[in-house]
This record gives structure tokens, C-alpha cells and sequence, in this order.
């Protein structure tokens, strides 16, 4: 008769480099680790008839595939040094498919005028044919606020890459202290064509058109701020 061996007597020493189970023999794959990653998205001048001003978008997020701290900021700044239009968010944000994740958190307009506090819930990803995207609902004691913004990369070359960019701010109630007005309160639009010299550095040249839409009277002071209408503009793209 054939000796019987227990399921241990075929054991073999467990060596570290395999010891990650595979399923079926199909490698595992490591979609739980936690990346940093960090976009600043637009670093640049304006320059129209009524002036100049500096202005940055970017943001960072930190986590896994599924789960994410995501941070957003933008803002301007004039030639005179004021600090405008500055809103900050930071949100926790949860893949829900495999183009689009559910962003939740607060949002801060933190600038020269009035703080405002927000809740934020979104949504952002990738639209159809990769078109970037992004809808965001703010509420408060204020109102109601809401932010539309799309941006799609054409690859003219590999490195050299025209993108249009758009975004629509509205709200549901004025807000004199911060010049918003109720329904569409501004929108900012640009057209960029950047040169990935590098793949982490690619700068800029393009043109923004810039308008802030009111329903009160007293607010078209502001439709005449540095900024607003068409601009040319250079400029810096960055991530790590």
C-alpha cells in the first residue's frame, strides 16, 4: 500500500517574493496603495486694455484608487496686490465608477473680501471621448451655489496640446458683500495651447474671455474689475 501523506508533508518554505497570493495565476494587482499626486493647472498672467493680473488653479489629492483627501484651490491677484475670487475646498472623495468619482466636503472663499463657508457635493471624471468634467453643488445659509467646468486636451503633436476650458459659477441668492449676483454670476473661458517640454513642466500661451453677470445694479462696478473680457495670457503648467 502507498503511504498516505498529509497536505503538509507537500508543503514547501514560504518564499517572501511570492508571498502575495495569485488567483488563478493571474498576478494581483495593487490597487490599494496610497499615491500623491498634485496638478497646478493654470500659473499665469493676463493682460487686456484695462490691465493685468496674476492667477493659479490647482489641486492635490492623496489615497488609494477608491478613496481620496482631494484639496482644490484658485484665486487672482491684481496689480494693486488684492487677493480675489479665492475659494478652497477640501473633500473626501470615493470612486463610484470607473470614470467618475463622488466628491463631498467644505468649501472657504478666502480672499479680501467677506469668508464664506460651504458644503460641497460632486461629481468629477471623464466624459465621453475623455473630456474632463466636473459638477460641483454648494450649499450654506446663503443659498445655493453651483460650479460647471470642462477642460479636453487636443494633441496636435504629443507634446504640443491645445486645450479649451470653460467654467460657470451660479447661485441662488446675490451676494453684495462678495459681488455675485443671483442665476449665472460669472463665467471664464479659455483656450491654451501648451508645450510639454517636459512632461511635468509645459508652458503656455493662449487668450481667456472673462465676464461676470448681474442682477443688481450695484454690482456693474465690478463688470469693469482687471480681468474681465478677453485677455492674452502665458503661463506654466506643472504636476508631481
Amino acid at each position: 500500500m502507498a503511504a498516505v501523506h498529509g497536505p503538509s508533508s507537500k508543503a514547501e518554505p514560504m518564499n517572501k517574493a511570492t508571498a502575495v497570493p495569485y488567483v488563478n495565476g493571474i498576478m494581483p494587482v495593487m490597487d490599494q496603495r496610497i499615491y500623491v499626486h498634485a496638478l497646478l493647472d493654470q500659473f499665469e498672467a493676463r493682460y487686456s486694455g484695462s490691465g493685468g493680473q496674476f492667477r493659479y488653479d490647482g489641486q492635490a489629492w492623496f489615497g488609494s484608487d477608491y478613496n481620496k483627501l482631494w484639496l482644490k484651490s484658485e484665486g487672482t491677484v491684481g496689480t494693486n496686490g488684492s487677493f480675489g475670487d479665492g475659494d478652497h475646498e477640501v473633500l473626501y472623495d470615493r470612486s463610484i465608477s470607473r470614470y467618475f468619482d463622488l466628491q463631498s466636503g467644505v468649501r472657504l472663499d478666502i480672499d479680501h473680501g467677506p469668508t464664506r463657508a460651504w458644503g460641497a457635493i460632486g461629481l468629477q471624471g471623464l466624459a465621453l471621448y475623455f473630456f474632463d468634467a466636473e459638477a460641483t453643488f454648494y450649499f450654506s445659509d446663503r443659498g445655493v451655489a453651483g460650479r460647471l467646468t470642462g477642460s479636453y486636451d487636443i494633441f496636435i503633436t504629443n507634446r504640443l496640446i491645445l486645450q479649451p476650458q470653460t467654467e460657470l459659477n451660479f447661485y441662488s441668492n446675490s451676494d453684495g458683500a462678495r459681488g455675485v449676483g443671483r442665476g449665472l454670476s460669472d463665467i471664464d473661458a479659455g483656450l491654451r495651447l501648451r508645450y510639454e517640454w517636459h512632461r511635468k513642466i509645459a508652458p503656455y500661451v493662449g487668450i481667456t474671455y472673462s465676464k461676470m453677470f448681474h442682477d443688481n445694479v450695484g454690482f456693474r462696478d465690478n463688470s469693469d474689475a482687471v480681468g474681465s473680457g478677453t485677455n492674452f495670457i502665458f503661463g506654466i503648467r506643472s504636476w508631481f
